[in-house]
């Protein structure tokens, strides 16, 4: 194996550092505060025009949607602003998910953002030539926004073929209905198209129920019904919503690659957006351990460096340990899946999945404490960062469910039944 970035994914990695350092670190405390400050007045739901400005300054530099896989690039690469004209593989872009994961607003300054990323690979890998020239290419242009709608609030939507929401053929439309929360992106004004995944035919084997349904956001039935937050944080500009659908109706050629495929898409799909988030997760690691140790060095009690008193150092080494630890852990998948797609990776990507956020929340959690009540405040980006861990261990599948994959593939080669 080999996890050794390209020359080229070495020079966008430094490139991307530098632009991190000169263009979004300065801004970032100043757009937390003037975001705080929206809050107050009832218009956080409004971005900021900083977030334009820099994302000006990444396509100026060529740092724009870098996360557009090597092999399905191809002509978008090329049309909108990826650097070089192609296309990175899943070890070439890990480094650069790992440094835009330090920021909140640096994925989406670059296009790297989710869900907008996954759904644009699906509509890539699987989209009509009509679908990607009506949403692709806006969305990669960065002029809409777009949201994925499976999560459903009346069922265990961990396991997915429980999901109850319809999206039932019609002659030439697709009727939908139902009930979707945790949509994220749906706060933001520029969001136009929703993902939807929805019940097609019950009567089919369990994984060929479901359809993905492309559902324009001002279709007649849709309706926002409210913007959640996830533990008092609201993640402004995008946010997480509940959706409602009644009697929605829109052309049949709005289903992704056909009825009933809505399963074997999500398994494509699944795999480089897993590593995407975790190696962001690894550079919020990162970012917490740094804050740790400044502040350890830097404050003193009954004496002594922070640092110093109560088992502190061997919790840096700790923490320096399961990320460096979580990083390789995380490159292994990205290569699996470079060399042999989703299906050589199924247990792996499953593991990082449990492993990654888990290490992420324990170690911005002792940086927290270091930091005393300082960390649970909005003064350091620490307590949002615990809370975007935390939400990671549910918004990809819950651990248990990562948990149960690893266990049926590695008991299978014992001879084990599913």
């Amino acid at each position: 194996m080999d996890f050794s970035p390209s020359p080229r994914a070495a020079d966008l990695t430094e490139r991307v550092r530098a632009f991190l350092a000169e263009e979004v670190e300065p801004v970032e405390p100043q757009y937390h505060a003037d975001l705080a400050a929206a809050r107050a007045r009832g218009e956080s739901w409004t971005p900021l025009p900083v977030l334009e400005d820099l994302k000006a300054k990444a396509r100026e530099r060529g740092l724009w949607n870098l996360f557009l896989p090597k092999e399905h690039a191809g002509e978008y690469a090329a049309r909108f602003g990826t650097d070089g004209g192609e296309g990175l593989t899943n070890v070439d872009y890990a480094p650069i998910a790992e440094l835009t994961g330090r920021s909140a607003i640096a994925p989406l300054v670059m296009n790297c953002n989710a869900p907008d990323t996954g759904n644009m690979e699906v509509l890539l890998r699987y989209g009509s030539e009509q679908q990607r020239k009506d949403w692709l290419e806006p969305l990669l242009d960065g002029r809409i926004r777009s949201a994925f709608t499976m999560t459903e609030p009346f069922v265990a939507s961990s396991d997915a073929t429980n999901m109850e929401a319809t999206a039932v053929v019609d002659g030439d439309e697709v009727v939908i209905n139902g009930r979707k929360w945790w949509s994220t992106g749906v706060g933001h004004p520029d969001c136009k198209i929703f993902v939807f995944m929805g019940l097609t035919d019950p009567d089919a084997d369990r994984h060929r129920r479901h359809s993905m349904v492309l559902v324009p956001r001002d279709t007649p039935g849709v309706r926002i019904e409210r913007l959640l937050d996830t533990m008092g944080i609201h993640d402004e500009p995008l946010g997480h919503g509940e959706v409602s659908f009644s009697d929605v109706r829109v052309p049949v050629s709005n289903v992704i690659s056909g009825p009933g495929e809505a399963f074997a898409i999500a398994q494509g799909r699944l795999g480089p957006g897993r590593v995407h988030h975790c190696m962001r997760l690894i550079g919020l690691a990162e970012l917490a351990l740094e804050l740790a140790c400044k502040r350890g060095l830097e404050r003193t009690a009954f004496g002594k460096p922070i640092i110093n008193l109560g088992g502190n150092r061997e919790r840096i080494a700790d923490a320096r340990i399961a990320i460096d630890s979580a990083r390789l852990l995380v490159l292994n998948t990205a290569w699996k899946l470079d060399v042999g797609g989703p299906i050589n990776a199924l247990s792996e990507v499953s593991q990082i999945k449990v492993a990654v956020p888990n290490m992420a929340q324990q170690v911005i959690d002792m940086a927290m404490q270091i930091h005393g009540g300082g960390g649970l405040s909005s003064d350091f980006p620490l307590a949002a960062a615990w809370t975007g861990a935390r939400a990671l261990r549910l918004a990809d599948g819950p651990d248990e469910v990562h948990r149960g994959v690893v266990a049926r593939l590695e008991l299978g080669k014992y001879g084990a039944k599913r």
